[in-house]
């Protein structure tokens, strides 16, 4: 792409309307190490040209030294762009942001129109994204321009990215005489193929490093070449235009594009005719869907017929009465148990700013719902854009001065944060970095001085738009409940009683009035006292209201029945109920899609006390303030069997509480992995610790004895879930010169920790008054079963340096020690690594990865995609993928190496061993199975069965991955697949 003269621009001491004169808000000093950074790059730059004229202005305006230093601590996405071009980062600041988004604009339409291929038009469409990237993040950083302005362009920038993308295939598509009607020189007129921006590109409100949303239609009714049918020309187009949009190359990508608002996307082709889109809208549309079109707006291709779709489809989106019903059912689309009254504290480290509590979206649901209830009659409430939207509600007073300032302010802030969060990797997340250091780094690039100042704004504007969403989406259950005039004392009246239970949604009213009575009459051991029963029996008619919301009430109701059956004790249940009846949505919601954590509260009712606590929704407790709770708990045991009862109940009621926030959504899955590894780590610890000292007392010590727990597999990659076993190696060491402990029976070295080792796994597994803490599996020691329980560090460095199979090395990539004294761990890691950067033969250890995936593939199957970790493209084939490249990379580069299967991916592609287009899909993919799993293994028992699934529980699933439906995540699902395995065997060079 050609670039204007130098000699025509502006010099930048007198062009007062350039970007670097502009700068206003400025970000904190720079760390010294950032200032650093950037001096070394300046340094470099210096002699030529464009660095002296870059250390010229640094001098002049102190807020460009800022801004650059606040990148280089950062963003390393922008970094890499300023570093890979600094006559880029001149000419853009030497200019008005606005001129050069336009010129960038007319250049790229320009060599566009020239382009011969589509790997051209990709090359141009590329080069428009990275400069206009780095163009928007300063002026956003700078304070040039303000939210709406950063948007505008953003969107901008990927309005002319599709109408290049689709004007270059269509034009091709007439010089190929496919198309007959429609101008030649102009073939999106006419063409009758339709593209929708949807989401915040439909809104002009895109992210800055956000997916694009479209819909694509076609007009079945176009002129095509008699021997082209419409259908599949125009998938085919729409596929080429997703390629020319997202696929990865070496120049990057344009937008990443997501075609799944689609109707019905898990059976639909990704371009629908108008006739069949009009009349599944019509026929079964839905009120997320409705939700969803109000930002609808023809953004490429025939823009005037797509406008004319969009005008025949406003009297589905727009009802002509006052819809209240939408309430409802966008309740239950972003029902958030988080939400309830009493719970004010909003976590800080790792919240999610789109999906938390007080987030984006609940601002955007509370917007959308008034839509959708009163746009139908008030014409001025149907603009796209949120804050426009809050203003003409409060000028049709839907809501007051104060609703709209304060969720006005909440959205401008948490789209800003939403921008920073994107700019550091071009990643589109919405996730506070989850350590306070980490935050820190981020606050600062924020403009904040430090976290704290930070988490006071943030958690100000969090609590501000909770209580607004709360007051539309919730109301208080005793005033429902008395609406409903339930009475079962007697039976006269019972036909009037099957009526209103019917008419609440149940379809078994008699078999409900009869389980109800047996409730009243203490037929089951949990309502047998006094007090117990009475509390239920006040809590009947708000049980009833909760579950009737239920998508299938009946089976909610029968699922709430047999809670009750296993229920050992109810009386502290119900009177906390009585007291905080909102809770009953949240247990309601458990015992519809969560039967293990059902189970275990119905054995330990108490464990939901903690709910009430105003602060548990808040941060997560870290390693030491857990360690500290569990001291605590066990201060009081007296033996080793009193202990293994108190470290079990202790498991069991922080594994619940882990539960409880991944249900509520207040906890991602990526962070309920880390949190139950935390979790077990400090367990395993304490385990370790106590069984030593009760060993010693019967055999003693032994010189120089040393033992450390090595944690592999998903606790080794801090990846575990609610039903994870323990993968663990025993390691140690002692001196070979005393070589026998010093106890009553003392033992030889080697049977003294192997003994050691019997000791804690039947610690760990033996099932006592409050069951197993957890399954051990011990396979992956050296030699497998037949090997010793424990092994000495030197028969374990020897084993994996000389006896190990490449599938036992895959293994300790995951491996790190969780129990052991600091010096000696410091050993065992250094074994690891050293094993792990060995010289490899790299397609013979690309053969033997693809050899023992396609073993696994015949003994356990993989045709079932709902298997998520064996399925043909599941986790398995990604995990295998994050190992085999840390085991022919890490002699290279030792940085690749981390337990964690996601931030190996992550590392390796920033180190250039994981080409971007297979990144693209690796990373979403590895974060949408570990969401899912994570739902599956905490609320089922067994395997997940698609047939026999509650709706609760694929609604909970349609959450986790942050879609619509369940049926949208199954096709999606089914993509990822399909792609992961096309990596699987680019990468590796083979199928399995």
């Amino acid at each position: 792409m050609k670039r204007r003269a130098a000699a025509k621009r502006p010099r930048q001491t007198r062009n007062q309307a350039a970007l670097v004169h502009r700068f206003g808000a400025m970000l904190p000093k720079p760390t010294a190490e950032a200032s650093a950074r950037v001096a070394a790059w300046l340094a470099d730059v210096r002699p030529k040209p464009v660095g002296k004229a870059l250390a010229l202005l640094m001098r002049r305006k102190p807020a460009l030294a800022r801004v650059l230093g606040g990148i280089a601590e950062a963003a390393p996405y922008l970094w890499n762009a300023i570093e890979a071009k600094p006559a880029r980062l001149l000419r853009l600041l030497d200019a008005d942001p606005a001129d050069s988004l336009a010129a960038l604009v007319q250049e790229t339409k320009v060599a566009a129109a020239g382009a011969r291929s589509q790997l051209e038009l990709m090359r141009i469409l590329r080069e428009l994204k990275l400069e206009a990237a780095l163009l928007i993040a300063l002026a956003d950083i700078g304070g040039v321009w303000a939210l709406p302005r950063t948007t505008e362009a953003l969107t901008r920038v990927a309005d002319i990215a599709v109408a290049l993308a689709v004007g270059h295939l269509l034009k091709d598509a007439v010089r190929q005489k496919k198309i007959k009607s429609g101008d030649a020189n102009n073939p999106p007129s006419g063409s009758g193929y339709i593209v929708l921006a949807m989401g915040k590109m439909g809104a002009g409100e895109l992210n800055f490093s956000s997916d694009i949303d479209l819909m694509v239609f076609f007009d079945a009714s176009v002129t095509l070449a008699d021997d082209i049918e419409a259908a599949p020309f125009f998938i085919g187009l729409t596929r080429d235009l997703i390629k020319i949009l997202q696929t990865r190359t070496s120049d990057g990508y344009v937008f990443r594009v997501d075609l799944r608002l689609r109707p019905d996307p898990s059976s639909t082709q990704i371009a629908i005719s108008t006739a069949a889109a009009l009349d599944y809208y019509e026929s079964r549309g839905q009120n997320w869907e409705r939700a969803a079109l109000i930002k609808a707006r023809a953004c490429a291709g025939d823009i005037a017929t797509g406008e004319q779709f969009l005008r025949d489809l406003s009297p589905f989106i727009w009802r002509k009465y006052l819809d209240y019903a939408a309430i409802a059912h966008v309740r239950e689309m972003k029902q958030q148990i988080h939400a309830y009254r009493g719970h004010g504290e909003i976590a800080v480290e790792g919240h999610n700013i789109k999906l938390g509590r007080g987030g984006i979206r609940e601002i955007e649901f509370f917007v959308q719902t008034q839509q959708l209830i009163a746009g139908g009659r008030h014409a001025g409430l149907r603009d796209r854009g949120t804050v426009v939207t809050l203003f003409a509600l409060t000028a049709d007073g839907w809501i007051d001065e104060q609703a709209r300032d304060e969720l006005a302010a909440a959205y401008v802030f948490l789209r800003t944060v939403e921008h920073r969060l994107q700019m550091m990797a071009d990643e589109q997340t919405h996730t506070l970095p989850a350590t306070a250091e980490a935050l820190d780094i981020f606050a600062r690039f924020l403009g904040y001085p430090s976290r704290d100042e930070f988490a006071d704004v943030l958690v100000g504007h969090l609590r501000k738009v909770e209580r607004h969403y709360v007051r539309l989406f919730e109301r208080t259950p005793e005033l429902l409940a008395q609406r409903q005039k339930l009475s079962f004392e007697s039976s006269e009246r019972d036909g009037e009683l099957f009526e209103r239970l019917t008419q609440m949604g149940f379809r078994r009213a008699p078999e409900i009035v009869d389980a109800v009575r047996n409730w009243r009459s203490g037929a089951y051991r949990a309502v047998r006292g006094e007090q117990a029963r009475e509390n239920l029996v006040d809590l009947i008619p708000v049980i009833l209201d909760q579950l009737s919301r239920a998508e299938n009430p009946d089976a909610g109701f029968a699922a709430f029945d047999r809670f009750l059956a296993g229920l050992r004790a109810g009386g502290r249940l119900f009177s906390l109920l009585r007291q905080n009846p909102e809770l009953i949505r949240f247990v309601a919601l458990i015992i519809g899609a969560a039967p293990r954590l059902a189970d275990i509260l119905a054995r330990h009712p108490h464990f939901i006390d903690p709910l009430v606590d105003p602060g548990f929704f808040g941060a997560l407790p870290d390693a030491v303030r857990l360690r500290e709770i569990l001291e605590r708990s066990l201060a009081d045991t007296h033996g080793f069997e009193a202990m293994l009862d108190a470290i079990r109940l202790f498991g069991q009621e922080h594994m619940f509480l882990i539960g409880a926030r991944v249900i509520s959504g207040s906890l991602s899955a990526e962070q309920a992995g880390d949190t139950f590894a935390r979790l077990a780590d400090i367990l395993l610890d304490a385990v370790h610790r106590w069984v030593q000292a009760e060993f010693a007392k019967t055999h003693g010590y032994i010189s120089g004895g040393e033992s450390a727990v090595l944690a592999l597999g998903r606790l080794g990659g801090r990846e575990m879930t609610a039903s994870s076993d323990l993968d663990l190696i025993v390691v140690y060491d002692f001196d070979q010169e005393h070589p026998q402990s010093d106890g009553k029976r003392p033992l030889p070295g080697s049977q003294y920790f192997a003994r050691l080792t019997q000791r804690m796994i039947s610690a760990l597994t033996v099932q006592t008054n409050y069951g197993v803490l957890y399954p051990v599996d011990m396979r992956l020691r050296p030699s497998g079963r037949s090997g010793p329980v424990a092994t000495q560090i030197d028969g374990f460095k020897n084993y994996q340096e000389h006896e190990a199979w490449t599938w036992e090395h895959m293994a300790q990539t995951r491996a790190r020690v969780v129990s052991g004294t600091p010096d000696f761990s410091a050993r065992v890691e250094a074994v690891i690594r050293e094993v792990l950067c060995r010289q490899r033969d790299v397609p013979a250890t690309a053969g033997d990865v693809v050899d023992m995936r396609g073993a696994i593939a015949k003994e356990k199957g993989d045709a079932d995609p709902w298997d998520l970790k064996y399925a043909a493209g599941g986790l398995i084939d990604i995990e295998f993928i994050a190992q085999y490249l840390q085991l022919v990379h890490a002699r290279e580069l030792p940085d690749i190496l981390d337990t964690s299967t996601a931030r190996t991916l992550e590392k390796a592609e920033r180190l250039g061993v994981l080409a971007p287009e297979d990144a693209a899909v690796l990373r979403p993919a590895v974060r949408l199975f570990h969401d899912l799993i994570q739902v599956l293994r905490l609320c089922l028992p067994a395997s997940f069965d698609l047939q026999a699934a509650s709706p609760g529980i694929l609604a909970l699933l349609a959450r986790a991955a942050d879609l619509p439906d369940f049926p949208t995540l199954s096709a999606h699902l089914k993509d990822t697949q399909r792609a992961v395995r096309a990596s699987f065997i680019r990468i590796l060079g083979g199928a399995p």
